[in-house]
């Protein structure tokens, strides 16, 4: 087995959870908004789901920063780091129909599921099983979400 430079790897897994964490950030503001502005005949359901999606995405972005913590980086905070590094896209300025919200979270839950899939693999080709399991939690979460989230509009 060829010797592997760990001190890179951590650095590397560092900025892997950095975007991962903004990434989740956004999507808990963009989950949030929608909770706002949903409107139509299904609001008394849609509200409070949506909050609970919300809630979730809050205890997991903790999570994500403190690994990042644990690991020795600095955990990004603040909404220009965390727009400069996400990978979903902000919420429309004009708040799109219940349906269409629905659509938007449920792929952004699977980019962010899919996103954390490869960021557990690449954790765990740097020997980092803790990431690795974080990374395991969070994608079975963001899965859980999209299905939910799907549910509602099929």
């Amino acid at each position: 087995m060829a010797a592997t430079d760990k001190s890179n790897s951590k650095a590397e897994v560092i900025e892997t959870l950095s975007v991962a964490l903004a990434s989740t950030y956004a999507l808990l503001i963009k989950t949030h908004n929608f909770h706002w502005n949903v409107t139509g005949p299904n609001f008394s359901q849609i509200h409070p789901f949506l909050e609970t999606q919300y809630q979730e995405l809050f205890a997991g972005v903790d999570e994500v920063a403190e690994r990042i913590r644990q690991l020795g980086g600095v955990s990004p905070g603040g909404l220009t780091a965390f727009a400069k590094a996400s990978e979903i896209k902000d919420a429309p300025a004009k708040p799109p129909t219940e349906k269409v919200m629905l659509e938007t979270l449920a792929v952004d839950n699977e980019a962010m599921a899919k996103m954390c899939v490869a960021g557990g693999k690449f954790a765990d080709e740097a020997d980092d099983i803790v990431t690795t399991d974080l990374m395991t939690r969070r994608a079975a979460a963001h899965d859980k979400a999209a299905w939910m989230l799907r549910s509602h509009v099929s």
